[in-house]
């Protein structure tokens, strides 16, 4: 595993060593005491499989720290810093396979789309879920993210977020 720190600070970009084998590959995506000395205790692991390429999800900042790593196909997160201070509304933008793994820290926004098809993403936590999440709207312009592809695809939910500037009205 090689981890290197990102624009965003707490947020670490992680290498996980893939294996090839004659019919695939294995890696060792978890591992305890690797994540327990990034302060990470693990207590849930989800797993969302999308079937078709352009699934966007987030962006949600929840009270929990995650980790995150597809076992297949590939994505490209987009991290916001929602946290107080003189971060808030960073973004910074990666494109993530099955050797790549993300640590966010709890109060950074981490949303994702699905680059391939039959992509399985997971995310482990160190809390249980909850609905308590801080979100923000997909497509602010003071963001100013580039989606990776034309066709998206997102939920109602997701489509409603408020934008960086009513979030800092709401903070004040």
């Amino acid at each position: 595993m090689r981890i290197e720190e990102t624009a965003i600070p707490g947020v670490l970009r992680i290498e996980l060593e893939v294996q090839p084998h004659d019919d695939g590959w294995f890696k060792e995506n978890f591992h305890r005491e690797k994540l327990a000395e990034l302060g990470m205790d693990v207590v849930q692991h989800n797993v969302a499989h999308f079937d078709v390429a352009g699934i966007v999800r987030g962006i949600h900042a929840e009270p929990w720290d995650k980790y995150l790593s597809p076992s297949s196909g590939r994505v490209f997160a987009a991290i916001v810093d929602l946290r107080p201070g003189d971060g808030f509304g960073q973004v910074e933008t990666f494109e993530l396979g099955t050797s790549d793994a993300l640590y966010v820290p709890r109060g950074v926004g981490n949303s994702f789309c699905t680059l391939t098809p039959h992509t399985t993403y997971n995310f482990l936590v160190n809390e249980p879920w909850s609905p308590e999440r801080m979100t923000v709207d997909l497509f602010d312009p003071e963001l100013a993210i580039a989606w990776p592809l034309e066709q998206l695809k997102y939920t109602e939910r997701d489509s409603g977020n408020p934008s960086l500037a009513e979030l800092r009205r709401q903070r004040a």
